[in-house]
């Protein structure tokens, strides 16, 4: 399993897309093609905005379906954080095709 440390890129406040986007890009877009489980470790990070969240993973639902987020797992988020990955992947999840 691949882990993604945010808060090492972050910081205690997860806000800034263009992180989301790097993040995406490098390191978790690349693992999960190579079919790999992704762990995002939300260690340290107090708080996240939903737009952080969106960049960080509407690609990879949108590339690999609802299914992917069961080779996705959100580690160490406190209650703010998890609010907002569940808002985040419900929404996305909402908009995809059936079967997706």
């Amino acid at each position: 399993m691949r882990t993604i440390r945010l808060v090492e890129k972050t910081g205690a406040f997860a806000e800034n897309k263009d992180v989301a986007r790097a993040l995406r890009v490098d390191e978790l877009m690349p693992a999960l093609e190579r079919g790999e489980e992704v762990a995002l470790d939300f260690t340290g990070v107090d708080a996240a905005t939903q737009s952080f969240v969106h960049a960080l993973i509407s690609e990879a639902l949108r590339r690999f379906g609802g299914g992917v987020l069961d080779r996705l797992l959100f580690k160490s988020c406190n209650e703010p954080v998890r609010k907002i990955i569940g808002i985040v992947t419900e929404y996305m999840q909402e908009g995809l095709a059936p079967g997706e």
